[in-house]
């Protein structure tokens, strides 16, 4: 038992790393969870929250055999039991992790599936997966003691897990929009329009809701991992009110449509515009902005990026297919562990942690990198969820349908003018008129919609995706889709702030931070669509090598991707980064504590108040794992301990001391164990 510092509190009169041929049972676990994830319902919030407790249970149980290292949720300093630390340690990794999974996914849409991949990896391993004994000094014990701990501590998370994870609270302010139909209704065009599906299907292939719910409103009340609210702030890093249409920001919201609707016009392969994506480029941007300009030289090799010009409307398919769920459909959080994965499998990485030292083994490298990886990954879940309930901010499919279906704000003389429409842009917007209508010029195929808005923009699937791209043409505003599959088009929840922007620059600055650089192994990452391999439609025309630098510039090309895809405008994006990065410092900053074993050296704040007759309530901010036990100065000038040592799950821990003195001394510990 490791036992940590004391604070003092007054109360006066009752006020108050692996190698890709060398991988850890850890890296076999996590790929477990991400084959899990790719056939089951793709909720990012759930899937951070499971990818998160999965790592936890692997720390905690290697821990376990550490004499520094502090488990999150269950602490205890078991000792190897005839065989060797290395051995005690996989044995237990691959129990505590057997068993969370096996709970979290036993209602999955394909739970035959996934549970019958479980065993056969315990199988495979040479572990009885049927010893579910939690008594004893035995490794398997240790980590069913494990997951025992981590599946009681997330019963009461807020989560909704007993039943499936609903929010029977949440109603939306606005009617459906029906695909079907041109245009939209909205009680409230700021605010989130639920999409209504003749058929709907998740992007790894799941039935959806014809008509959409919001997937995870109440996510703002999951327990979280570092996450706290700032003096001032309504919640988590709050980013403030999204632009107002007819409100404060109203011309920021009206450009932020137009902006998604340019990007929309750059889907075209055979426009002839060509780009230069190479990080020498594009890239090395400040955090919320898309201002870089790449790097003068790549810092392993010393030599300049190479150029790497590829056709625009391939590069705005590409990102917008690659970034959208994942390239296995694992959902961004998903996306974020393979990328990691990915990282540690290049022939130049060293596992040093933080860049320094020796190298580590494979099994501790990546139960670290997991734990704090997916902790900052789910306080995003949380943070960003929280915010999109709280703002219920509108969609680009709505917004621009309900601009356009208003008019044009820009000539007064025009068929279609009003103060509340969208600004026209020539070549990207304009008003649909009689003499545009003509037989030859631009806007002739739509004849009869005089008065109308239209933009250059992509039209929508082809009739062949296989065999065919849509390219781009005038089409009324009123019937614009995003980039994305007609049965699905845009997720089921609010847009403000974007969840991609959020994962994706959390998982950057941890990734920075663990591995001492914002760089790549040999400063490039790169990913190769090839030919045809686009799904919504035919392409890329040729292959698209997608690079980065950093993992900054990994993390802001997922962001930007969704403005190319048509799910988000700037003001998701941009707010969105700054969440992640904020989650991703505090995530790590205490994730360290736990890795070092400090955390139980923290100094800690306590407050006395009433409690029931008779007695004081001390209150302190609980660590997770942590217990602590309260002393009090006698009357003979010791201090004596008021009770046995207790663990708090909750945000906050309570003891109930006696009063009985005007003026009293009390001290609480910290301890890994009781």
């Amino acid at each position: 038992m490791k036992l940590g510092s004391l604070v003092l509190a007054w109360a006066m009169g009752g006020h108050g790393l692996v190698r890709a041929d060398d991988h850890s049972v850890a890296r076999a676990w996590n790929e477990a969870n991400l084959a899990a994830i790719r056939i089951d319902f793709p909720a990012p919030t759930v899937h951070a929250r499971n990818l998160f407790h999965t790592s936890t249970a692997m720390w905690d149980a290697w821990a376990a055999y550490d004499e520094a290292a502090t488990g999150y949720c269950h602490n205890e300093s078991a000792t190897p039991q005839g065989v060797s630390v290395e051995e005690a340690r996989r044995e237990a990794v691959s129990h505590a992790a057997y068993r969370v999974l096996a709970h979290r996914y036993a209602l999955s849409v394909n739970a035959p599936t996934t549970l019958a991949a479980l065993d056969g990896l315990m199988d495979s391993l040479g572990y009885d997966r049927t010893d579910d004994s939690t008594e004893g000094p035995g490794a398997a014990a240790v980590g069913n003691r494990v997951a025992a701990s981590i599946l009681a501590f997330a019963g009461s998370d807020g989560s909704r897990e007993t039943t499936l994870y609903d929010d029977p609270f949440y109603v939306p302010v606005n009617p459906p929009l029906i695909l079907l139909q041109s245009g939209t209704s909205m009680n409230h065009p700021n605010r989130w329009q639920p999409l209504a599906f003749e058929v709907a299907m998740t992007q790894n292939g799941q039935v959806a809701d014809k008509v959409q719910r919001f997937v995870g409103s109440h996510w703002g009340d999951v327990r979280p991992f570092a996450l706290h609210v700032g003096e001032g702030e309504a919640l988590y890093h709050d980013p403030g009110m999204p632009p107002q249409y007819l409100g404060e920001g109203d011309a920021a919201f009206r450009a932020g449509n137009i902006q998604v609707l340019t990007y929309s016009s750059y889907l075209d392969p055979d426009d002839g515009v060509m780009v230069d994506i190479s990080p020498g480029a594009i890239g090395n941007n400040t955090l919320g902005q898309n201002d870089g300009t790449g790097y003068a030289v790549n810092p392993t090799t010393g030599e300049p990026y190479p150029s790497n010009w590829v056709m625009r409307g391939d590069f705005g398919r590409v990102i917008a297919e690659f970034w959208a769920d994942g390239p296995s459909s694992e959902t961004p959080p998903g996306h974020w562990n393979t990328l990691a994965n990915d990282t540690v499998d290049h022939p130049l990485f060293e596992c040093r942690f933080m860049g320094q030292g020796e190298e580590l083994d494979p099994l501790e490298w990546d139960v670290r990198m997991y734990f704090v990886l997916n902790a900052a990954l789910h306080d995003v879940a949380v943070a960003t969820w929280w915010c999109k309930a709280y703002y219920d901010f509108v969609r680009p499919i709505s917004s621009i349908r309900y601009l356009a279906q208003v008019g044009q704000s820009t000539d007064p003389s025009g068929l279609a003018y009003d103060p509340g429409g969208i600004p026209l842009v020539p070549g990207l917007i304009e008003e649909v008129d009689f003499t545009t209508t003509l037989a030859g010029n631009k806007h002739e195929h739509l004849a009869g919609q005089e008065g109308k808005i239209a933009v250059l923009a992509w039209p929508g699937e082809p009739e062949d995706p296989e065999t065919q791209h849509s390219g781009v043409e005038w089409i009324l505003a009123e019937d614009w889709l995003p980039y994305q599959r007609d049965t699905f088009v845009t997720p089921a929840f609010a847009g403000y702030t974007s969840g991609h922007s959020g994962f994706s620059r959390a998982a950057a600055e941890v990734l920075t931070r663990l591995t001492g650089s914002a760089f790549f192994p040999g400063g490039l990452m790169a990913y190769t669509y090839h030919q045809g391999e686009l799904e919504f439609e035919y392409g890329p025309s040729g292959d698209v090598q997608l690079q980065w630098a950093t993992y900054y510039d990994a993390a802001d090309q997922a962001g930007i991707s969704r403005l190319y895809g048509g799910i988000h405008v700037p003001a998701d994006d941009g707010p969105g980064r700054i969440i992640g990065s904020g989650c991703g410092i505090d995530a790590w900053d205490l994730a360290v504590k736990y890795f070092e074993g400090s955390i139980v050296d923290e100094p800690f704040r306590a407050t006395i108040g009433p409690g029931s007759p008779g007695t004081y309530q001390l209150s302190w901010p609980a660590e997770r794992g942590l217990y602590y036990k309260i002393q009090k100065l006698s009357a003979g000038g010791t201090f004596e301990d008021l009770g046995p040592a207790t663990q708090a799950l909750s945000d906050v821990g309570i003891a109930v001391v006696p009063a009985g003195e005007e003026r009293a001394l009390f001290r609480a510990y910290k301890m890994t164990g009781p």
